[in-house]
């Protein structure tokens, strides 16, 4: 399941399930996407920033209390260290090679790399999933 947050041409916002990004898609293409609020079929996906899945090893309470500053950089650097160690550093063909793994052209693996706003923009466009590898701060001090 994947769930994406829409937007129709009259500025609402809903969020909604769907199997896959092609069945999105499909849907879109038959026109039977349309606005929760006043029914507009006019819909688009708005930007939103994508879930990652965890192990409960990986899971940080939050319940009562909020990490300061220090503790918040140093699971940020934790977290890039780990994708940086079990992905591949695909530099400048990340939006391509993303493109490839969603379309089954080539085996999904983990991938890091760079991508400019068009790609960007082109990736969300597709229903593509991905994050942006944080910065801890003092990556570039």
């Amino acid at each position: 399941m994947i769930q994406y947050s829409l937007q129709c041409s009259h500025g609402h916002r809903f969020d909604a399930w769907f199997k896959n990004a092609a069945a999105y898609d499909e849907q879109q293409a038959r026109g039977i996407v349309t606005c929760a609020q006043c029914g507009d079929g006019t819909v688009e996906k708005a930007p939103m920033a994508p879930n990652v899945a965890r192990t409960d090893q990986d899971r940080v309470s939050l319940s009562n209390t909020t990490p300061d500053a220090a503790k918040l950089r140093e699971m940020l650097r934790l977290y890039r260290q780990k994708v940086m160690s079990e992905a591949e550093n695909v530099g400048d063909r990340f939006a391509e090679d993303a493109r490839k793994m969603h379309f089954d052209e080539v085996e999904a693996r983990g991938i890091y790399g760079q991508a400019s706003r068009e790609d960007i923009l082109g990736l969300l466009e597709d229903g593509i999933d991905f994050l942006p590898l944080p910065e801890a701060g003092e990556d570039h001090n």
